[in-house]
């Protein structure tokens, strides 16, 4: 996916503050616009000893070749190891860390204390910021508050809103939009996924997460969950999470609680704007569906469900028992059609 054609006004904008960098850009926007390889490619610009005429790393020099190797001594990614672990956890071992740990910020005292690389720029990005727990922020905040020179923090933030104020009021915003249907769609097409306009209508217009999407495998437990949720008070919420626990094991990862409970979410969201007589943002095919079932809903449940929702969101990332939390989802979900 081309990151640069996706957001290439945002890319100008970047550019144009290569002249006076602050000390803290904060990337924010909607999940799945890209905000992280935005990042990555604007680091790799500044760190390149020869930048192309747009802006671009030349992909060529030493420096470059240092980055693409992930060992460039003046940048240094902060994210939870659950990120970067690519291989499949086996039962029984510890799983990586959802959390920005207190260690890694820490281990950035010796990264500031060594001078950069020929006199350059010293980078830190740090992916996503709301992964760091209120214990380790207070160490991040010094940093931010007394930044070394010649440094400059990438931060991104899907969820700007759980960060701390003193962190967002240390940082210059950069808001990331939703593209134009048009140009996500191409972007899609160009990828080679298939029934663009639904994946992107799932994923809110965002064409990396509807890629995601497209390619996870994850159509069938959608399916699944969309064909149980449209019969509506006559569904079955202990046999829907037993179906919904086996694909969630059978995913290995790929498929967890929270993109259950954000399915939700969004198919309550969609409940919500049919019972106002409007178009539904999520689940396109079942439009009519859905109108049919916000008819036998009182709006002010609705309303409180999805704020329900929101801390039950918050609750997925935890340590739980599975079964219980679906159906327990479940069961909500089949109260709002109660007399």
């Amino acid at each position: 996916m081309n990151i640069i054609d996706l957001h290439s006004k945002v890319w100008a904008g970047l550019q144009a503050s290569r002249k006076q960098l602050p000390h803290a850009l904060l990337l924010v926007g909607q999940k799945g616009l890209g905000k992280y390889e935005l990042a990555r490619h604007f680091a790799a610009s500044l760190l390149c000893e020869s930048p192309t005429i747009d802006g671009l790393a030349c992909g060529k020099c030493l420096a470059c070749n240092w980055f693409e190797q992930g060992n460039h001594p003046d940048f240094r990614l902060l994210q939870p190891d659950a990120l970067g672990e690519e291989a499949e956890v086996e039962d029984g071992k510890k799983k990586p860390s959802q959390q920005i740990t207190i260690d890694q910020v820490r281990g950035l005292d010796e990264f500031f204390n060594i001078g950069t690389h020929r006199g350059g720029l010293r980078i830190i990005l740090v992916n996503p910021t709301e992964a760091i727990n209120r214990s380790t922020v207070i160490s991040l905040l010094k940093t931010l508050e007394e930044p070394s020179p010649d440094t400059l923090f990438l931060m991104i933030s899907s969820e700007p809103m759980r960060l701390l104020p003193t962190i967002r009021s240390r940082c210059q915003a950069v808001p990331i939009p939703v593209p134009s249907m048009k140009l996500a769609e191409k972007v899609l097409a160009d990828e080679g996924v298939a029934q663009a306009d639904r994946w992107l209508a799932m994923a809110g217009g965002s064409p990396g997460l509807a890629m995601e999407l497209a390619k996870s495998g994850q159509g069938a437990w959608l399916e699944l969950l969309t064909a149980r949720l449209s019969a509506g008070r006559k569904c079955d919420p202990l046999s829907i999470a037993a179906d919904l626990e086996k694909a969630v094991k059978d995913s290995k990862g790929k498929v967890g609680l929270k993109h259950v409970t954000e399915a939700l979410q969004k198919w309550l969201v969609d409940l919500t704007l049919a019972k106002n007589g409007l178009s539904v943002r999520y689940f396109l095919p079942q439009q009519g569906i859905i109108s049919g079932l916000a008819d036998m809903i009182p709006a002010a449940r609705l309303i409180q469900s999805y704020r329900a929702l929101i801390t039950r969101r918050q609750e997925a990332e935890q340590p739980l028992n599975a079964r219980l939390f679906l159906e327990s989802l479940l069961l909500d979900y089949r109260a709002l059609f109660a007399n």
